[in-house]
């Protein structure tokens, strides 16, 4: 049985819970978009959810951002569609239609008690600034671009994921 995760934003105006296979917070993200976006210490932490169990209380306080992506010459807009409280500007959770099933909740949001996770990934190194440190624990892993493994393989490697 997944585990129900409940969330937030910080002025209380939205509320949700979501199913999740994948809760452990053990990503931590430091591309230019989450760390302005979502991130406190320089990155942010996604988790996985099933998109098909997202409920809401205080939708008309939801808004969307699509950020651009420099690409070369040009720009182009993500497909990503991260939601936030239009009164608080909370990052909630992020949804890309290329994945439809699944959803992606700012463990920031998340007030429910989430496992402690036993090593960590730190990814998109590449856009980290300087003044950000990146801990090095046993077991934690680094990457420049995505790593190697899905929310799920993580999760299913460490017999982590709840079924």
């Amino acid at each position: 049985m997944p585990l129900t995760l409940e969330g937030s934003c910080r002025c209380g105006a939205v509320h949700f819970t979501v199913q999740s296979h994948t809760p452990v917070p053990y990503q931590r993200c430091y591309c230019s978009i989450c760390r302005k976006t979502a991130g406190g210490g320089g990155y942010a932490i996604n988790l996985g959810a099933l998109a098909d169990t997202l409920h809401v209380d205080g939708w008309d306080h939801v808004e969307v951002y699509q950020a651009e992506i420099a690409r070369g010459d040009g720009c182009e807009t993500s497909s990503g569609e991260r939601h936030f409280c239009a009164r608080c500007a909370t990052a909630l959770w992020l949804y890309d239609p290329r994945w439809p099933e699944l959803l992606h909740p700012f463990a920031s949001a998340v007030d429910s008690d989430l496992p402690e996770a036993p090593d960590h990934v730190h990814l998109m190194l590449a856009d980290k600034p300087g003044w950000v440190p990146v801990p090095d624990g046993p077991g934690d892993r680094h990457f420049d671009g995505y790593p190697d493994q899905s929310l799920d393989d993580w999760h299913r490697h460490r017999g982590l994921r709840v079924d």
